[in-house]
């Protein structure tokens, strides 16, 4: 039940903004984002330990992540029937270049790839693929389609983004992280949080981690920026520190 809010340039020179939310089992081991694929020399990502994959990761002008989908029928991204392969593994290799194949064996997925000033989006439902290339302007994400009105959270908060289009640039992370603490003055289990305990709706997830990034293909400069935060405790908005990610 993670979240992506994501604005896409009007012009192929401007940056991507990205800001990712990361819902999990507080139980479940992993690590903020690094150098954890030493097989995998200049990639960096948010590490699932027990599987080895990324939930996050970018590489030169890439950056992939990777949300539940609501599987036909089902919960959102609680499929009844076991899947063979994790999920990681497929934000490894799209940090890469590689996309998904026609059948790529696990739960269904949400895969959000930016490349330069390009972003796509990889639906996976279970039984069939389908690609989405993002039109300029602010989207958002969750278990379901992008920007889908039925999604409580969506409804709520990409109108609000979309007010934070023309803020001047060199402010609009602090905007948009401004926004998402306002967000988290709704209750927790509300369906309109972004940072959210999804217990009370049957699932033992909670936001743990934010990730915001800049992304351009400008050579002359730095291709990715990326900073991440840790929530000092699951599903609670305690003005956490931002530190910037080691990238090669």
């Amino acid at each position: 039940m993670c979240t992506v809010i994501v604005q896409v340039p009007e012009t192929t020179s401007g940056p991507v903004r990205l800001l990712a939310i990361r819902d999990e089992d507080p139980a479940r081991a992993w690590d903020a984002p690094g150098e954890w694929w030493p097989e995998l020399p200049g990639l960096t990502g948010v590490r699932d330990r027990r599987a080895g994959g990324a939930w996050l990761a970018t590489q030169d002008d890439k950056l992939s992540v990777i949300l539940n989908r609501a599987e036909p029928g089902e919960h959102p991204g609680f499929p009844t029937r076991a899947w063979p392969r994790s999920r990681g593994g497929i934000v490894l290799n799209a940090a890469q270049g590689s996309e998904p194949g026609a059948n790529p064996e696990t739960a269904p997925f949400n895969l959000v790839t930016v490349e330069g000033s390009t972003v796509t989006v990889i639906r996976w439902d279970g039984s069939a693929l389908a690609r989405e290339t993002l039109a300029p302007g602010v989207h958002m994400l969750a278990h379901d389609d992008v920007d889908d009105p039925d999604t409580a959270r969506i409804a709520a908060w990409l109108p609000r983004f979309r007010e934070l289009t023309h803020a001047a640039p060199e402010h609009w992370r602090d905007e948009w992280i401004a926004l998402l603490a306002t967000s988290a003055q709704l209750p927790i289990d509300d369906d309109r949080a972004i940072i959210r305990d999804n217990t009370a709706h049957g699932f033992p997830t909670a936001s743990l981690l934010v990730c915001v990034a800049d992304i351009t293909a400008d050579p002359a400069g730095p291709a990715v920026s990326l900073e991440s935060a840790t929530l000092g405790r699951p599903a609670q908005w305690d003005n956490p520190e931002f530190v910037s990610a080691p990238l090669a």
